[in-house]
């Protein structure tokens, strides 16, 4: 059988399929339907500084091969997460991710100076969130911002640190290198790409919020091609996500060039696709005559 272990930035992960921030909780819910020691790793729900409520409903729409969420981060605070969840998975035989997010550079150095000394393994950093000091406009949407909070936030982590790219911008590439330059241990993507819908009955968007992210596999060939622009670019490990629903898809994303992949959406709509996902990437290794999942990564062969 195929060696499915993966090393991130100095992280092992037992194979390389991940459950995304924000569709697998903290990962208590889950565990009672399989053991989620199961999984290479688990990046849990994006932890801000202090509790946040979220958005108002209606905040989850359908669309064709997806969903779009404006659900704003509704989450316990770093305190808590610390308190009353970082026990329960450090029971548990995974690697954990904490995601961070905020609204100012000093919200995320301080969440992560408050994860330092636990059981977490790696430090996930969502710059898709807007800069209330900046205007609005997302961190992730300037190379200069990412490199900035990137720098900021590398100071005082001990744990490897992840950089979350948004796609919402026109050269990710550039912002994946901007965040190695800050000395990112590594990046993920993609986050969401920013949607709507409307009611046409009542002609309000579908959304309270108006707009919100959109997931699911409707945003595969684009995350794919980021992927794999990204992975050409940087030197620094690549994490694939955004729509990655079958095996087959993340076998594309680890030929494309990420080191690992993460499962979001698709967790609502089955969630044993994680394990089926691990079953079918070992399958494939061993029709192909595969010894290590790290000898396909990267083995694209465009035209």
């Amino acid at each position: 059988m195929a060696d499915l272990r993966v090393n991130i930035a100095g992280v092992p992960f037992k194979n390389p399929v991940i459950v995304a921030s924000g569709t697998f909780g903290f990962g208590r819910e889950y565990d009672r339907i399989y053991d989620i020691s199961r999984l290479g790793g688990i990046s849990c729900k994006g932890t801000t500084l202090h509790a946040r409520p979220g958005n108002l409903p209606p905040r989850i729409a359908e669309t064709p091969s997806g969903i779009l969420n404006s659900v704003g981060l509704q989450n316990p605070g770093v305190d808590a997460f610390v308190r009353e969840e970082l026990p329960f998975l450090a029971e548990k035989d995974i690697t954990v991710i904490a995601n961070i997010a905020g609204s100012q550079i000093d919200d995320y150095v301080e969440t992560v100076r408050r994860l330092q000394g636990t059981k977490v393994d790696m430090i996930e950093l969502n710059i898709s969130c807007p800069n209330v000091k900046e205007g609005g406009a997302s961190f992730g949407t300037s190379a200069k911002s990412v490199e900035t909070i990137t720098k900021r936030v590398k100071a005082v982590a001990e744990q490897p640190l992840m950089i979350k790219l948004t796609p919402n911008v026109t050269d990710i590439a550039e912002m994946a290198a901007a965040a190695e330059a800050g000395g990112a241990d590594a990046v993920s993507l993609i986050n969401t790409l920013t949607g709507m819908k409307i009611d046409i009955e009542t002609r309000r968007p579908l959304l309270k919020n108006n707009t919100g992210g959109l997931s699911g596999a409707a945003v595969f060939p684009v995350a794919l091609r980021m992927v794999w622009q990204v992975a050409n670019r940087v030197q620094i490990p690549v994490v694939g996500m955004g729509g990655v629903t079958k095996w087959q898809d993340a076998v594309e994303m680890l030929l494309a060039g990420a080191s690992a992949v993460q499962i979001g959406t698709a967790n609502f709509t089955d969630a044993y696709t994680p394990l089926k996902v691990i079953m079918g990437i070992e399958e494939y290794l061993d029709a192909h005559g595969e010894s290590c999942v790290t000898d396909i990564v990267g083995k694209v062969r465009p035209w």
